[in-house]
């Protein structure tokens, strides 16, 4: 047996703000919208680069508040492509960690964090 890739499901409340924030914010590109009919929830995935995060409305899919750790390059420059962008909620900023990471710790208008953390 042979593990594959893992994609974190993040809780949503507010399809607008998520987008906003994801898309908008963070610089992904929807990859896909499911939805078992017009006004039922959105199950969403998204991506920037080789990360991949699905994001769900749906009740019982998963809880708020979950964390997840993205390795990243240029931290620098992603932090400036943020800053650029003036999101009026969130001014995120690195932090040296004790244990040799760089990280970029954001968290989302649900509660869910995105910790960038990158090797010095």
């Amino acid at each position: 047996m042979t593990l594959g890739q893992i994609t974190p499901i993040f809780r949503i409340f507010d399809e607008h703000k998520a987008r906003e924030f994801y898309l908008d914010y963070l610089g992904f590109d929807v990859v896909f919208e499911y939805r078992f009919e017009a006004d039922a929830p959105l199950y969403m995935g998204i991506v920037r680069d080789a990360c991949r995060i699905h994001l769900t409305e749906h009740y019982g899919d998963c809880c708020p508040g979950g964390s997840v750790r993205v390795e990243s390059g240029d931290l620098d420059a992603y932090l400036q492509e943020l800053t650029d962008r003036q999101y009026k909620y969130y001014r995120p900023s690195i932090e040296e960690m004790p244990w040799g990471s760089r990280d970029m710790k954001i968290i989302d208008p649900f509660g869910n964090r995105l910790i960038f953390t990158g090797l010095q």
